[in-house]
């Protein structure tokens, strides 16, 4: 039996911590006291239901994307599948790899079906969906190592632009990766499908049969993984200049059809400390960086 889930003010009075077994929220409103307070019940009264309901699903979220099933029946759930679905013929996924997106998107849609806000967030684990009425903005920092305080730049979020979901992956983060990118942030509309599109680029930065690369099959690791035989990467040794690049360039070739098929606004590719964004030319306003960004 797990603990209950646990709903509290941090201490700064202001954000919302939310936490329940592999979940951990943090959520912030903007508005009049009375908007934020009710936008808190209402993600407070939603978040307690979110983790027994993906688990009743779980068999089948675990399973690899296929093309022309059924949905889940689940709110969340059948948004991750969603999420992955345009990705069901072109690799290995299934519907977990939107989870924390989805996860996001939904408290945020309970808070602003409840209150009338300014701007929200809901940031789970990184991952992050946003809410931005007109005039309003958010800053985001882009991170290059999940593993360690390493902000090389910020994205400026604004309530005319489409992106509304921020992901991250890499296989230094809490998830498992089948490539080698330190850290792949995207920008997309909404953020589960931010946090599919971080999963795929971030697996295709990769440089396959390494020697100075360290994999080992999911399952040995964690034996409910829905990666099941799939070798994750455990230690990236090691590499030469040319071959950070070559790898860089993998994942931005991946990063640059998703670009133009519209599943994704922008990634910001990161290895070994070089960095290869994806944008379109309008969008490099919104990108700024402490150091020069190589665009792909």
């Amino acid at each position: 039996m797990r603990e209950p889930p646990q709903v509290r003010l941090l201490p700064d009075g202001r954000r919302l911590y939310l936490h329940d077994g592999p979940i951990d929220l943090i959520v912030e409103a903007f508005g009049t006291q009375e908007e934020v307070q009710s936008a808190y019940r209402a993600a407070a009264h939603r978040f307690v239901t979110v983790l027994d309901e993906l688990c009743s699903e779980l068999p089948l979220l675990r399973l690899p994307a296929r093309s022309g099933v059924s949905l889940p029946s689940g709110v969340v759930a059948r948004r991750m599948a969603l999420a992955v679905a345009p990705y069901a013929e072109r690799c290995f996924i299934t519907p977990m790899a939107a989870v924390a997106g989805a996860v996001a998107e939904e408290i945020l849609e309970a808070m602003t079906s409840a209150a009338t806000l300014a701007k929200a967030y809901v940031n789970n684990g990184g991952d992050i969906a946003f809410h931005l009425s007109p005039g309003e903005q958010f800053v985001a920092g882009m991170i290059e190592c999940p593993d360690r305080p390493s902000l090389f730049g910020a994205v400026t979020l604004q309530a005319s632009q489409p992106v509304r979901g921020i992901a991250t992956s890499g296989w230094r983060g809490r998830s498992f990766s089948l490539g080698i990118a330190d850290a792949v942030t995207v920008l997309a509309d909404h953020a589960a499908m931010a946090d599919a599109a971080a999963t795929i680029i971030a697996n295709a930065v990769n440089l396959p049969g390494h020697p100075n690369i360290v994999r080992q099959p999911a399952c040995e690791i964690a034996p409910d993984c829905d990666l099941g035989n799939y070798p994750v990467t455990r230690f990236v040794g090691e590499l030469l200049p040319t071959e950070t690049g070559a790898a860089l360039a993998a994942g931005a070739a991946v990063a640059e059809s998703l670009l133009a098929a519209g599943l994704i606004r922008s990634a910001a590719l990161c290895l070994n400390r070089e960095t290869r964004v994806v944008a379109p030319p309008d969008a490099a306003s919104m990108l700024s960086s402490s150091r020069s960004l190589v665009h792909a």
